[in-house]
């Protein structure tokens, strides 16, 4: 086991994995256990400081995970100055929010996962996905399941996933497994922004918000800005915006904010959800 810490300034564990970016985390004995891919690790907070504790082969992965080293300061910065009271606001709320880099292949699968759902629901779908085809593996005196790749997921029926309460998105699940399992989700990583896009879009059961959220958190695609409900009430509460079509608002941000849009659309749906706009 090897142990990092990190200034807490600018990253909160509570912030960045309660604002909707990622499933695969519980709370721990005043931590939080964080699973990506076939990895897990341990984050507390330690006076001002977070602690991250993984295995020592791991470390790389999870600096990266965590995006490390990227100054999330000049980000805020950037954030604070951009013209807009509401972002000034949303930024300083939530400044401890990193956008993760997480596997494009898990991210695509999960936010599969999330369409007209809520967060407690997603996490036991993808729970139950990683327990009925992933391997058990220990960390830190717990047991848990990888998340399975595609080829596994594509030995499975549609009927397999509806048996673990998918519905609907159990078609999707299927026929998109079968799709990873012939390509490379990670190699998709050389496309541009727009490519990268109607790459996704081609996908069973993926629209433009479940695009723009896997360019977001599966790419790190932060020229990308997905728009939902509490996003929908930003528009109209703090930018007095009327159009109602999301694809349309989303292009609005996406011009106003650019490559800082990405960590913007966090911090004013964390903000917004925590009721602090």
């Amino acid at each position: 086991m090897q142990t990092f810490f990190y200034n807490g300034e600018f990253f909160s564990p509570e912030q960045t994995l309660g604002c909707g970016q990622t499933f695969r985390w519980h709370r721990k004995e005043g931590g939080w256990m964080v699973f990506s891919a076939d990895k897990a690790c341990l984050l507390e907070n330690a006076e001002g400081q977070v602690r991250l504790t993984l295995r020592e082969e791991d470390a790389e992965y999870f600096r990266n995970y965590f995006d490390l080293s990227r100054d999330y300061a000049a980000v805020i910065a950037r954030s604070k100055s951009c013209g807009s009271d509401a972002v000034a606001r949303a930024a300083a709320f939530g400044q401890g929010i990193r956008i993760l880099n997480q596997d494009p292949e898990e991210v695509i699968f999960t936010f599969l996962l999330s369409q007209n759902n809520n967060i407690p629901r997603i996490r036991g779908m993808v729970e139950r996905l990683c327990e009925a085809l992933g391997e058990l593996r220990t960390f830190a005196g717990e047991e848990y399941f990888t998340f399975p790749r595609a080829l596994s997921v594509a030995a499975k029926g549609e009927d397999f996933f509806r048996t673990l309460g998918f519905g609907y998105r159990a078609e999707f699940i299927a026929e998109t497994a079968r799709i990873l399992s012939a390509e490379s989700a990670g190699e998709w990583a050389a496309l541009s922004t727009p490519q990268l896009r109607e790459k996704l879009l081609t996908l069973p059961g993926v629209g433009p918000k479940v695009a723009d959220c896997i360019l977001l958190f599966g790419y790190h695609r932060t020229d990308a800005f997905p728009v939902d409900t509490w996003l929908e009430k930003v528009f109209r509460d703090e930018f007095g915006g009327k159009e109602k079509d999301r694809r349309k608002i989303a292009e609005f941000f996406c011009r106003k904010f650019g490559q800082d849009g990405g960590y913007i659309q966090q911090y004013l749906f964390y903000a917004k959800r925590e009721g602090a706009l």
